[in-house]
């Protein structure tokens, strides 16, 4: 049966930095951890530039950077291998399993949000670049205090991960929702605007509670207020360089982006780059 192809049926959510763990903490603490065990001094910095991807990949496409590479060398005294990053990847699966629990709260507005989209018949469903057994832990925690989408898709359940639009196509498979056009896809990172871009879904990027300020909400407030301000200026100017649709603060502007997609497609139909 043919879909109202004018309304958003459904919107695909990111986890950590999009829905909870406000400034996605709990990876980038747990790649600091990890690296520094193997003598690898990282800073936040260096693990937001791929954050986003799977966390094996992420591992592996920071080691292949040349400064890490070369640290490498001096250390360990020969060239990173498949096996080292395995051993580095199991280091940092057991700090995360310990972290994400403490920071699934939902970030604020997104319970609100949820209950309105869900309101206009919207249905609600996520990707992440966590592997299952992650998901395991968070997604129940998240649940308790308020947030549970009704799919969720994890890094590694399909043959492809972000970029790649699997994860947002398989969304679509379990509620039932197609085009790709009448979905939203809402991400803090580039791997994850990427997906939704490559899906053809209409994406709205995050940049003040994700991975581009990368502060938790307490650290953040308590900036003064022209260095809040000069943040959320670079954040903006980076969620616009990731050719989002849309780039909001947080969820909670969600609605209003929603409001304007649906008069936009009534006009022109299929999405295009807005910023």
């Amino acid at each position: 049966m043919q879909q109202n192809q004018n309304r958003i049926k459904a919107v695909i959510f990111d986890w950590a930095g999009t829905t909870v763990d406000f400034g996605c903490l709990a990876p980038t603490l747990a790649f600091i951890r990890a690296f520094d065990r193997y003598g690898l001094r990282v800073s936040r910095e260096d693990v937001r530039k791929h954050m986003g991807l799977s966390k094996r990949e992420h591992i592996e496409t920071m080691l292949r950077e040349p400064g890490l590479s070369k640290a490498w060398r001096s250390i360990h005294g020969a060239r990173v291998s498949a096996e080292d990053m395995d051993d580095i990847y199991e280091a940092f699966m057991g700090l995360l399993l310990d972290e994400v629990v403490s920071r699934s709260e939902p970030i604020p507005g997104v319970v609100d949000t949820v209950r309105d989209l869900r309101d206009r018949g919207i249905r609600i469903g996520s990707t992440t670049g966590y592997p299952r057994e992650v998901m395991e832990r968070l997604a129940p925690a998240s649940s308790s205090r308020g947030y549970e989408p009704e799919c969720l898709v994890c890094a590694g359940d399909l043959s492809e991960d972000r970029p790649s639009p699997f994860m947002i196509y398989e969304n679509m498979i379990q509620l039932g929702v197609w085009p790709a056009r009448s979905v939203v896809k809402v991400d803090d990172t580039r791997p994850g605007i990427e997906e939704g871009l490559n899906a053809g879904t209409w994406t709205v990027a995050v940049s003040l509670t994700g991975n581009e300020i990368g502060m938790d909400r307490d650290e953040f407030t308590e900036l003064p207020d022209e260095r809040r301000s000069q943040l959320v200026a670079r954040a903006n100017r980076k969620c616009e360089g990731m050719g989002a649709h849309y780039a909001i603060d947080g969820v909670q502007d969600l609605p209003d982006v929603i409001d304007e997609i649906e008069e936009f497609m009534l006009n022109r139909g299929m999405p295009d780059t807005r910023l």
